[in-house]
C-alpha cells in the first residue's frame, strides 16, 4: 500500500542511513538555534542582541554559500558532511563547558554562533545536493519531503523535552546532548557508501561550460595554488551563470532571500515574545516551539501523502501568503491559546513553502551544478542574518507585535510578485 506513496523512499538503503544521521543531527540543530536565543535572553534584555545570535549564524552562510557549493561539486560530499557534522558536535560540547564552568558571555555566544554559521555554508549545499543522488528522479518530491519529517520531529522532540531537560540538567547538560546528537550522526554517516558521492572521479574532474563544452582542470598535482584558486572562481562564475539562465531558480531564490529578511520573527523573536507579550518562562517557551514543531510535521506528512501528485509552484505561492497572514495574526493576538493555534500553522505552512521551494529548484537543476545551485539557495538562509537584525530592532523600537505585522505584509507582498514574474508560468 505505502508503494504508491512518498513512504517508498525507505526502500532505498542509503537514503535510509542519510535519513536516520539527519534525525540525529536536527535534535542537535534545534537546540543549537533556539538554545542559543533563550540563552542569549538570559545573558540580555536587547533584541538587538538577540537577532544578533541568528545574524551571526546566518551572515557566513552568505558570505561563503557559493564557494560551499563550488567544494561540494568538486569533492566526496559524503566525507565533507561527516566533517562539518563532527564540527557541529565541538561546538556543542564548548558551548556546554562554557556554560558548566560559568564563563560564559555574549560574545562567546555570538563567536560560536558566527563559526558554526561558517560551517554551515559548507554543510547546506553538501546535504541538499546529495539528497538527489540516493532516490530517482521521480521520488525526489517524496525524498525532500520526508526529509523535511526529521526537522518536525526533532521539533517536536526538543520543545518536549525542552523544559524537563533545563529544570533537571540545566542548560549546560542540554548543550551536552546536542553533542552527543552530533556524535551519533557521524557514526551513521559512516555506514554510509562514500563510493557514489564523488562529485568527480580521479584525478581529473570534468565542468561543463556555458557553451556545453567540457574541459578538464586541475589535472596535474604539481599545479600551482593560484591555478586551482581560478579553477574553483570559474567553477563558481558557471554555477552563477547557469542560475541566470534559468530564470525561474533565480525567481525563487531571490524570493527566498527576501522572505528571508523580511519573515523571519518568529524564531528570532519567540524569546520575547514568551517573557514580554504572556510573561511566560521555559515552559511557555517549550509549548510555543511545540506548537510549531507539530504544525510542521503535519506539514510535512500532508506533503508526502500527496506524493507525485503536489504541484509545487501552486503550493509554494499559496504558502508564502498563507505564512504572512499568519504573521499578523499573531502580532495581533495576545491570548496564549490563539498564539500556539497560530504558530501551528506558520509551522505547518513554513514547511510546505520550503519544500515546494527545494522541489521546483532540484527539478530544474542540472546534477553537474546541483551543489552550486543549492549553495546559492543558501542565501536565503543567509538573509535571515539582515533579517535578524531588522526584526530586532523593529521590536526594540517599536514592539515584537509591531514586527510580526510588518513582516506579514512584507511576506504577501513578496509572494504575490514572484509568483506573477515567475511561477505562474511553470
Amino acid at each position: 500500500m505505502l508503494r504508491r506513496t512518498g513512504f517508498a523512499v525507505f526502500g532505498y538503503r542509503e537514503y535510509r542511513l542519510f535519513w536516520i544521521a539527519a534525525a540525529f543531527s536536527n535534535i542537535g540543530m534545534w537546540t543549537l538555534v533556539y538554545g542559543r536565543l533563550w540563552l542569549m535572553r538570559t545573558l540580555s534584555d536587547s533584541e538587538i542582541l538577540l537577532g544578533s545570535v541568528t545574524a551571526a549564524t546566518m551572515a557566513p552562510v552568505m558570505i561563503f554559500s557559493v564557494w560551499g557549493g563550488v567544494v561540494a561539486d568538486t569533492v566526496n560530499r559524503l566525507r565533507l558532511l561527516r566533517f562539518t557534522r563532527l564540527l557541529f558536535a565541538v561546538a556543542g560540547f564548548v558551548t556546554a563547558v562554557l556554560i558548566a564552568t560559568d564563563t560564559i558571555e555574549a560574545w562567546h555566544l555570538l563567536a560560536i554562533s558566527a563559526v558554526t554559521g561558517v560551517m554551515l555554508a559548507f554543510d547546506i549545499p553538501t546535504r541538499g545536493a546529495m539528497v538527489a543522488s540516493l532516490v530517482p528522479r521521480e521520488q525526489l518530491p517524496s525524498a525532500i519531503a520526508l526529509y523535511s519529517v526529521v526537522f518536525g520531529g526533532a521539533a517536536i522532540l526538543g520543545p518536549s523535552l525542552f523544559h524537563p531537560l533545563v529544570s533537571s540538567v540545566g542548560m549546560e547538560g542540554l548543550f551536552f546532548i546536542v553533542s552527543a546528537s552530533y556524535v551519533l550522526t557521524v557514526l551513521t554517516l559512516l555506514r554510509m557508501d562514500h563510493e557514489p558521492h564523488f562529485a568527480g572521479r580521479g584525478e581529473d574532474r570534468v565542468t561543463v561550460t556555458e557553451t556545453g563544452r567540457d574541459s578538464v582542470v586541475g589535472t596535474n598535482q604539481s599545479d600551482a595554488l593560484a591555478d586551482k584558486v581560478r579553477a574553483r572562481v570559474r567553477d563558481m562564475i558557471e554555477g552563477i551563470k547557469f542560475v541566470r539562465r534559468e530564470s525561474a531558480i533565480a525567481a525563487i531564490i531571490g524570493y527566498g532571500v527576501i522572505i528571508g529578511i523580511v519573515a523571519t520573527p518568529l524564531e528570532t523573536l519567540l524569546p520575547v515574545v514568551t517573557q514580554e507579550v504572556y510573561n511566560g518562562d521555559t515552559a511557555t517557551y517549550g509549548r510555543l516551539l511545540l506548537a510549531i514543531g507539530i504544525g510542521g510535521l503535519v506539514g510535512t506528512f500532508a506533503i508526502t501523502f500527496i506524493g507525485t501528485r503536489s504541484k509545487p509552484p501552486l503550493y509554494l505561492a499559496l504558502g508564502g501568503v498563507s505564512v504572512g497572514i499568519c504573521y499578523i495574526a499573531f502580532g495581533v493576538v495576545d491570548l496564549l491559546l490563539y498564539a500556539l493555534a497560530i504558530a501551528g500553522l506558520v509551522g505547518g505552512l513554513s514547511v510546505v513553502k520550503g519544500t515546494m521551494s527545494t522541489t521546483v529548484v532540484q527539478t530544474l537543476t542540472s546534477d553537474t551544478f546541483r551543489g552550486r545551485v543549492m549553495s546559492l539557495m543558501n542565501f536565503t538562509w543567509g538573509a535571515q542574518a539582515v533579517g535578524a537584525l531588522f526584526m530586532g530592532t523593529l521590536a526594540q523600537l517599536w514592539g515584537a507585535p509591531f514586527a510580526f505585522i510588518v513582516a506579514g505584509v512584507m511576506a504577501i507582498v513578496a509572494t504575490v510578485v514572484v509568483w506573477r514574474v515567475a511561477l505562474r508560468r511553470l
